[in-house]
């Protein structure tokens, strides 16, 4: 922190936070992350983050809606708890001491690293539309207005691209988000570690939205979902210079050895949607196959 006055100003200047000399603007990317309220900024009150709680699976029943009023970098903490505070929980009971404790049903580290890329990446340019978050009965959606930089089906492994790169830097600066272009890779393998449902990806031509899914057994998940899954899991390893195996989706899914030919099946239509194949380098033996994305 700069010790005189002169020099705190000319750190926001150049971060461009403020503009002017004698007498100081707030630009809009200031106002951005670190407004105490958005609304007293006209141009960017529809910018603020809408977390909207409905009561089923549709949105016929509104049951609550926050409105964030604090700027991205400022109000970050707060966002994420706000919104954790409206999602379901379930209770376990620690074996340790026997207490109940409250186990969120999404992991954490995927709603963070969600909705910092939901910030980050919006198209300012879309007007009349901001950040939303809409939690349902059977699913929570982040919407961000905008067309997605890279193709949905690359999401995972894609390079690091920033539609607004000076307010990606100046959250890396203040440790909100990394910009390796490693947030979705996060977000899948926190999903498989709780094997939940893949996430869904929607690009539509004026937004993208992520929908995250509450725990499910294999059981009752769809073809649709085994398949993302796969896919979805074949490149997370990929990208960690690593193969899919039937031993390593069975882990992914929760599957028993003894059931391994579960996964076979799913490896199976997963290579008929044409989404991954088999490895050349792992050999001949069905046993010892390894896979990966078709692009890869």
């Amino acid at each position: 922190m700069p010790s005189a006055t002169g020099a705190l100003v000319q750190s926001l200047v150049e971060e461009k936070l403020v503009s002017g000399t004698d007498t100081l603007d707030i630009t809009n990317m200031g106002a951005l992350l670190f407004a105490k309220d958005l609304r007293k900024f006209d141009r960017l009150v529809r910018k603020m983050v809408r977390i909207i709680l409905y009561s089923g699976r549709d949105r016929l029943k509104t049951v609550r809606e926050i409105e964030v009023y604090r700027g991205y970098a400022a109000g970050f903490e707060d966002l994420i708890e706000r919104l954790e505070s409206q999602l379901p929980t379930k209770e376990e009971i620690d074996v340790g001491n026997g207490l109940r404790k409250s186990i969120n049903t999404y992991p954490s580290i995927a709603i963070r690293e969600i909705v910092a890329n939901l910030l980050i990446h919006q198209d300012f340019r879309v007007g009349g539309a901001g950040p939303m978050v809409e939690i349902f009965s059977n699913r929570v959606e982040f919407a961000n207005p905008g067309e997605s930089l890279v193709d949905k089906m690359r999401v995972i492994d894609s390079a690091p691209r920033s539609r607004n790169e000076m307010m990606a830097r100046l959250m890396r600066l203040l440790g909100l988000c990394e910009e390796r272009g490693t947030g979705i890779d996060k977000v899948i393998q926190a999903v498989e570690q709780a094997q939940l449902p893949p996430p869904k990806f929607i690009a539509d031509k004026d937004h993208f939205r992520v929908i995250l899914f509450p725990p499910k057994k294999f059981a009752e998940m769809s073809k649709e979902e085994r398949i993302n899954a796969c896919y979805q899991h074949c490149c997370l390893k990929y990208v960690a210079d690593d193969i899919m195996t039937n031993a390593s989706l069975r882990a992914r899914f929760g599957i028993e050895k003894k059931n391994y030919p579960m996964a076979h099946r799913i490896i199976t239509d997963t290579i008929d949607k044409k989404l991954v194949k088999r490895d050349p380098a792992s050999g001949e033996s069905k046993r010892k196959a390894g896979y990966i994305p078709v692009w890869g």
